[in-house]
């Protein structure tokens, strides 16, 4: 239509005075919701690009985790579903906010991650990423087992990735809840370990060979970092959410085995067919 202004597409460069303005409004807000107990900042690197790998446990420590690494003079940038950035109103905010546009709609995943990675490394972003790509469902709230796309991230354009562990959001708002339990005021508290050296995968094909012990090499950072936090020693293998649900069914099948009678017995069965009592 004549005279309607085009939308320019979303491609990681932002507004100065947006993300000024987004720090005005957050930071006291956040601050309003919790407390924060964090250390650990000297390992975000000033300048260029990086991804902070974070166990999730709320939706709250989404804001704990952006607020850390503002306080280490970057300012968060998340991956949001392409989506998002048609919305009136949401999609030119989050657009001059500098966020990543992410075309899920594509086939290729790899693809999709190998664009994200191209925009993160163009814009320089401090990349927030849950490599679990969700709430963890271990019963301990330890991390779970990861996707891959964080080692993709990262190996796709040689992007530094350091562990971020953090450990009291859930008081706050538990996964499951929608209402949040801001009073009284509860701590956060977050740790950042050093970039993870991911040297040894760098330069070979993007395999599930080389993605899979990338991942896991990242999560047992931020395992141990966690279990820094907790005071507690990380459990030696990840949780497994199918593999977790697919032993509880042989335990109930098991246990409604025992449960029935054993119709094999001959002890409980009367005189064999074809035979006379005595």
């Amino acid at each position: 239509m004549a005279g309607k202004k085009v939308r320019r597409p979303a491609d990681g460069s932002y507004s100065r005075a947006w993300r000024n303005l987004s720090k005005i409004i957050l930071r006291p807000g956040i601050r309003m919701m919790m407390r924060l107990d964090w250390h650990g900042q000297e390992n975000i690197p000033s300048d260029g690009p990086v991804i902070l790998a974070a166990n999730h446990l709320s939706y709250m420590d989404i804001f704990a985790v952006s607020l850390f690494a503002d306080s280490a003079g970057r300012y968060p940038v998340f991956l949001a579903k392409s989506s998002l950035f048609t919305i009136p109103l949401i999609g030119p905010a989050i657009t001059r906010l500098g966020q990543l546009p992410v075309y899920r709609g594509q086939a290729d995943a790899a693809l999709v991650l190998k664009q994200a990675a191209e925009l993160a490394a163009r814009n320089n972003a401090c990349v927030i990423f849950y490599p679990e790509a969700t709430v963890t469902r271990d019963p301990e709230q330890w991390p779970m087992v990861a996707k891959t796309g964080v080692a993709r991230l990262a190996l796709e354009q040689n992007i530094p990735v350091v562990p971020i562990a953090h450990w009291g959001a859930q008081r706050i708002l538990p996964y499951g809840k929608f209402v949040p339990k801001l009073l009284p005021r509860k701590t956060v508290r977050i740790v950042a370990g050093p970039p993870v050296d991911l040297s040894e995968f760098a330069g070979q094909p993007l395999s599930n060979a080389v993605l899979r012990p990338a991942t896991d090499k990242v999560m047992r950072s931020v395992a141990a970092l966690l279990g820094g936090l907790r005071g507690q020693q990380q459990p030696a293998e990840f949780y497994h959410p199918a593999v977790a649900r697919r032993k509880l069914r042989q335990d109930l099948r098991a246990l409604q085995e025992a449960s029935q009678p054993d119709d094999a017995d001959p002890a409980a069965q009367g005189p064999a067919a074809g035979t006379a009592a005595p």
